[in-house]
């Protein structure tokens, strides 16, 4: 359940959202703060500016977190974001280590807003190799 300081929190992170198209970038923005609700970052997706597909917001932050905080801080952040995070920001957040995440729009509702937005599927086929691919990874990872 939120609180009123989580609704204020993403407040923001629209705000974010709403000031990135003032500056030519998508609509999407968010905020990374700590357990105390003190903002530590800000971003806003800049996906065309950087010509970068990596440039979500939530996925800045999620790197900012990884190389900025301890492993214990960051474990105590809430991130705020204005859109339900994709596929590509989630991995991004549990690899470092984010503690929670509060959005606005769920993906679903986006697509309601958005018709036609889907991504499409892209195929993969696998496993395949097993016994050589295994030998680089069991090689990284023994201990």
């Amino acid at each position: 359940m939120l609180t009123p300081a989580d609704e204020t929190l993403l407040r923001r992170a629209i705000e974010i959202a709403a000031h990135a198209i003032t500056l030519g970038d998508a609509p999407y923005g968010s905020l990374l703060a700590d357990a105390a609700g003190t903002i530590l970052i800000e971003e806003h997706n800049t996906v065309r500016r950087d010509d970068d597909i990596a440039s979500h917001p939530e996925l800045k932050l999620a790197r900012w977190a990884a190389r900025e905080l301890s492993p214990e801080a960051a474990a105590a952040t809430t991130m705020y974001t204005s859109c339900q995070p994709c596929g590509m920001c989630t991995s991004g957040i549990a690899r470092s280590g984010l503690g929670r995440v509060v959005y606005a729009l769920s993906t679903d509702q986006f697509y309601e807003v958005n018709p036609g937005s889907e991504w499409p599927v892209v195929p993969q086929e696998g496993p395949a190799l097993f016994e050589q691919a295994r030998v680089p990874i069991e090689e990284y990872y023994k201990k």
